[in-house]
């Protein structure tokens, strides 16, 4: 019997469903790995203030900047462990082997990877907005970098993910590879907070985070996949 090219795709989307599922139940069952990203977000920017400046007028101009860099570092924080878990237990083995294009399986474990880790920031941020005494504008202008910005995060930090996978010292390997591919997105989400703070229009920096998303969600899931196999034949 010929399968024919929409059960394809509906094998696909459900391997996606089932891949995305069970990444979520893993990491409520292990709650340390799900909370050190947050803890870690919290703290810095809790921390700066006393270890910089407290004082207001400060806070306002560089309170983008913290809140963008405490993200990044704590996605980057967590992709360690976005590959290891199935790479010990020997499920990511398993994920090869499915007749399921191995892009899209690994575009669904990034996308849980964000929903635990970046928009669990992006719903911290309007809290830790006040606490660096933006203003409501910044704030939502924020919420909303910090949404288009964090996938992306999460998209290239699955391509350095792959590429240590089973290396030793892979978190400092793994800082050094994504950190340089980071600082554009670093740049432009902190240039539209700042930009809506001077009352300049910001539908060109948004539009170019866009740009970044859709080039991420393009080109990232393959160039992960063909890390895997990479990683896992020279294993």
């Amino acid at each position: 019997m010929m399968i024919k090219p929409s059960d394809q795709a509906v094998g696909s989307i459900e391997a996606m469903k089932a891949v995305f599922a069970r990444d979520m139940k893993v990491a409520f069952r292990q709650r340390q790995d799900l909370l050190n990203p947050l803890l870690f977000f919290m703290m810095v920017v809790t921390l700066f203030p006393l270890g910089v400046s407290p004082e207001i007028s400060f806070l306002q101009e560089a309170g983008a900047g913290i809140l963008w860099v405490a993200a990044l570092l704590s996605v980057l924080l967590s992709l360690d462990h976005l590959f290891r878990h199935d790479f010990d237990d020997g499920t990511l083995e398993q994920l090869v082997l499915q007749p399921q294009p191995l892009f899209l399986l690994v575009l669904a474990k990034t996308m849980a990877h964000w929903v635990l880790t970046g928009l669990p920031l992006v719903l911290l941020t309007p809290v830790l907005g006040v606490m660096v005494h933006l203003d409501g504008n910044s704030i939502a202008i924020l919420c909303l970098t910090l949404l288009i910005g964090t996938p992306v995060l999460s998209l290239i930090g699955a391509i350095g993910a792959a590429l240590t996978l089973g290396l030793r010292s892979a978190g400092v390997l793994l800082s050094l590879l994504i950190i340089p591919l980071y600082i554009p997105v670093l740049i432009f989400g902190t240039g539209t907070v700042a930009a809506a703070a001077e009352g300049a229009p910001v539908g060109a920096y948004l539009a170019l985070l866009g740009a970044f998303l859709v080039l991420a969600l393009t080109l990232a899931p393959f160039a992960s996949a063909a890390a895997l196999k990479v990683s896992l034949s020279n294993s």
